[in-house]
């Protein structure tokens, strides 16, 4: 038996589900694993397997479960803790994601965006804890990530005189927004990341899953997250809803909102098409490439509102449009690209 199995065995022991049956439920883009535990009595909870000697730290994730929880939010109760080696034992909600729950019937796509927007007024409304903020130096660099890897991919290796022109723009553009950096952004905030639970009341009907990122930032940045989901398409209606709804219930200025809204959504869709080209180039996962032409539709339709005519043209000469044959230029290029 491998270290890590030993590892894991003593602290299932050591939490009463030694003797459970183990199933991978499922990994994600970083090292963290997740298992379904079985007991015969038809219990079961979740296993998060994140090791620390692959660069993974679950404190993150056990204090901002705590915050959401405080708020009345579904965030996993945490059973069990091995923070030194990485292990959790969490509460199961279930496999009803909400991308799987509108596939399966579509009519319940508006009450469930609905009350995803809910649980961001719930969330926003609340006092966010100490963490660090997601303003306009981290944002730009991650955003420039683009460039790292997109653009290095496409066009075989980085303008670095074009990525400065473009950081030091952006910078100026997100820099008026770091005021408003005041509310907690979970940041992966999307219809693969909520578990839709009907038998809760209220915003404890949305569970909560891969928040541990969470930092300080604007209001309108998990509303964006899931209006503009790399994974499915949002209908543009949709879109225009729970924007609406999130204003009726917060007062906030439309106008500025609205700007916001789209300034991050081009800051994160950049970062994202960034962080799938690295995914495949780097670290072979060439699945991610196939989202792209959606990430690069939310870009366009980001770079057509008046708050990013500035950006626009750096952008447009920088970046290709993903075509097919780029696409496959991306994918021919799996697992031979390293960090620049």
């Amino acid at each position: 038996m491998s270290d890590r199995n030993s590892t894991i065995s003593s602290f299932l022991e050591q939490a009463g589900w030694g003797d459970a049956t183990r199933r991978l439920v499922a990994g994600d883009a970083s090292n963290r694993r997740y298992e379904r535990l079985e007991r015969p009595e038809a219990e079961t909870v979740i296993l998060m397997d994140a090791p620390s000697e692959k660069g993974e730290d679950v404190r993150p994730f056990v204090d901002i479960t705590n915050h959401l929880r405080s708020v009345g939010l579904s965030a996993p109760e945490i059973f069990a803790q091995d923070q030194k080696n990485g292990l959790l034992l969490i509460e199961d909600l279930g496999d009803d994601l909400f991308a799987r729950v509108i596939r399966a019937d579509a009519t319940c796509e508006l009450p469930l965006y609905q009350a995803s927007v809910d649980v961001l007024v719930r969330l926003h409304a609340s006092t966010a804890p100490d963490l660090p903020t997601y303003d306009a130096d981290v944002m730009t660099e991650r955003a420039a990530l683009a460039y790292d890897w997109y653009q290095r991919g496409a066009l075989g290796s980085v303008d670095t005189l074009a990525k400065a022109r473009f950081e030091a723009r952006f910078h100026a553009l997100l820099a008026p927004f770091d005021r408003d950096a005041t509310v907690l952004i979970q940041r992966d905030y999307h219809a693969e990341n909520l578990i839709w639970l009907p038998a809760r009341k209220g915003v404890r009907r949305v569970g909560l899953l891969d928040y541990q990122d969470a930092m300080l930032g604007h209001p309108a940045y998990d509303l964006m997250s899931i209006a503009q989901d790399a994974r499915r398409d949002v209908p543009v209606g949709m879109t225009d809803m729970m924007v609406q709804r999130y204003l009726d219930a917060t007062g906030l200025d439309a106008g500025a909102f609205l700007a916001a809204f789209t300034l991050l959504g081009t800051q994160r869709n950049l970062r994202i098409l960034g962080v799938f080209s690295r995914l495949s180039m780097h670290y072979g996962k060439p699945h991610y490439i196939d989202l792209i032409p959606r990430v690069w539709g939310h870009i366009q339709t980001n770079l057509s509102h008046p708050a990013l005519f500035p950006i626009k043209p750096l952008i447009d000469a920088a970046l290709p449009e993903p075509t097919p044959a780029l696409l496959q230029k991306l994918k021919d290029q799996c697992a031979t690209i390293p960090s620049p």
